[in-house]
């Protein structure tokens, strides 16, 4: 079975391009790991001898052709797995801060395997300040800000508490902000985890989960009621059911859209557009994310060109970019002086139009 396809973008307009390329950009929903690309994650595997399910590099991007959800796990774990070392988080880190920058995403908040990452070959104080190092080093050389949010696989819950320490441990020293669940929704529903999320928010960390991607509008009503989960990671299979859309509406949670990511696992149909039209059309808070842009060769960017070709125009797109701002997990004062950069931007890209 082929890797189901994201409809080729059509050419955009070249001003409207232009636009999406410079405009400022926020990003909630994008893995540290996933931003790996296969000839990245084989150099790796390489340099610290770890074996991975092919035998050379042109085979080992041929298993990057996601088949289904379950393989693209595969593929997924065996990249985590790749970093074995203190050097090669601070590595990552550094590395993914210049590449939001390159594309002007000024501030990221980005997924870390910890089930992966606890109990692994790096202890967690070494961990803890490589990943620090990294992002140091990336704000300082880049301008862009980066925090993490560690996030339990649901398919390795006997994992959960060790993430839930990490994560505060983090948190201490304003690295991470918050909690959040991730891996296969099939077998692994919410509520299994509501006592940590519980604790966690007891704890003041920020709490998001990964809901209604392939698994319908129940695992999001359970992410939101069970876990309290303030934003929801691809979620569009809310729209299945107008109740779960009128919660999440009332509530105001936001949805965390990765479009591209969609498309290659098969959650959206190919050759349609993208259920985002129909989730901004319903009133709910959309922001638009790569989720694994290594993986599914893409970018922020990228993803904005995506719906620009499916008939979003700019002032729409810059209400999604907007969104991805107001719902980010900033300080008031941070935000409002982001804003203030951007409002900026906005008149100065008007002025010039």
């Amino acid at each position: 079975m082929l890797t189901p396809a994201a409809p080729r973008p059509v050419a955009v307009d070249a001003a409207l391009d232009r636009r999406l390329r410079a405009m400022p950009k926020v990003e909630l929903h994008v893995h540290l790991e996933g931003a790996l690309d296969a000839d990245a994650v084989w150099a790796m595997a390489r340099r610290n001898g770890v074996p991975l399910p092919a035998d050379t590099a042109e085979g080992w991007r041929d298993f990057y052709a996601f088949r289904d959800f379950d393989h693209f796990l595969r593929v997924y774990t065996a990249a985590a797995g790749t970093m074995r070392t203190a050097a090669d988080w601070a590595f990552m880190a550094e590395t993914f801060v210049a590449g939001q920058a390159a594309q002007h995403v000024r501030y990221t908040e980005a997924f870390l395997s910890a089930s992966f990452m606890v109990g692994g070959p790096v202890p967690e104080p070494d961990l803890l300040d490589a990943l620090a190092d990294g992002v140091a080093a990336g704000e300082a050389r880049h301008g862009a800000r980066v925090r993490f949010i560690p996030d339990v696989a649901r398919h390795l819950p006997d994992t959960q508490r060790a993430v839930l320490e990490f994560a505060t441990r983090g948190h201490a020293r304003g690295l991470f902000l918050g909690l959040g669940l991730g891996g296969p929704e099939v077998g692994w529903p919410p509520e299994l985890f509501r006592e940590t999320y519980a604790e966690a928010g007891r704890r003041g960390l920020r709490l998001v989960a990964h809901a209604g991607e392939t698994v319908g509008a129940g695992s999001v009503r359970g992410a939101v009621e069970a876990l309290g989960a303030e934003r929801i990671g691809h979620g569009i299979r809310c729209i299945e059911d107008a109740a779960v859309v009128t919660l999440l509406r009332e509530l105001r949670v936001p949805l965390e859209v990765c479009p591209t990511s969609n498309y290659h696992l098969g959650v959206a149909a190919a050759g349609r557009p993208h259920p985002i039209r129909a989730l901004v059309d319903a009133g709910l808070t959309c922001t638009v994310n790569a989720d694994d842009p290594g993986m599914f060769g893409t970018t922020l960017t990228d993803e904005y060109r995506l719906l620009a070709a499916q008939g979003f125009g700019w002032e729409e797109l810059w209400q999604l970019n907007r969104n991805a701002l107001d719902v980010a997990f900033l300080s008031d004062a941070e935000r409002a002086a982001e804003r203030a950069r951007w409002d900026a931007w906005a008149a100065e890209t008007a002025a010039t139009a």
